[in-house]
């Protein structure tokens, strides 16, 4: 995408770098905006087919009872990557890889079902809907859940709200001389989101540090 960028604005750009699926059969794994994105890079380049894959089930096409006003409505939405061409496939899982050394070939997958169980959303895989789909390439611009628990995290003995990201106040955590900011206190959201966050952070740093 950073090569294909440059391009677009008539940059230089290392040949190494280079990546292209002109006649290649393409599949993206995941619904969102850089899925989209995605789509649009492999359309431009003269990709032979796109899929795009999403785990989610097919939103409705007008704001349901579950995000009124003024939530953000959980609608369908088409992106003008979208109308250039792909085939967009929902409540999909795809379950592995198999090709031949480490060249993809097919994704094996099947359709899933989201099942509430109390305050949490459980998938559960539909019986005999397995499928394969041919693939030369595999772009995966998925999402995640919250951020990672292992490591840092559990080692400084982070506190966690109830989505599994970092608790934080006015960027500080549980331990008042460790800082969070971005995805790792909101959960997956947009670089813009993250960058403006980030500087946030940064002066509350700064604060700590003159008042110590």
């Amino acid at each position: 995408m950073k090569a294909q960028n440059k391009l677009c604005a008539d940059e230089p750009v290392d040949e190494s770098s280079l990546v292209t699926v002109k006649n290649k059969v393409v599949v993206v794994i995941g619904g969102g905006d850089t899925g989209s994105d995605c789509v649009g890079t492999a359309r431009r380049q003269g990709a032979k087919e796109i899929y795009q894959l999403e785990i989610l089930p097919k939103p409705p096409e007008t704001r349901p009872p579950d995000t009124p006003w003024p939530m953000w409505p959980r609608i369908m939405r088409t992106s003008s990557s979208h109308e250039e061409g792909c085939e967009r496939l929902w409540g999909v899982m795809t379950k592995n890889f198999s090709g031949i050394e480490i060249r993809v070939g097919q994704l094996h997958c099947c359709q899933v079902e989201w099942i509430k169980k109390g305050d949490n959303w459980k998938i559960k895989e539909l019986p005999g809907t397995d499928f394969v789909i041919k693939a030369d390439i595999v772009l995966l611009a998925m999402g995640f859940l919250h951020v990672e628990h292992e490591g840092i995290v559990k080692q400084l003995g982070l506190k966690l709200d109830q989505n599994g990201n970092v608790a934080a106040n006015a960027f500080r955590s549980s331990e008042p001389w460790v800082f969070a900011a971005g995805d790792t206190v909101s959960g997956a959201s947009l670089v813009v989101s993250a960058i403006s966050s980030g500087r946030g952070a940064a002066e509350a740093i700064d604060r700590w540090l003159r008042e110590m």
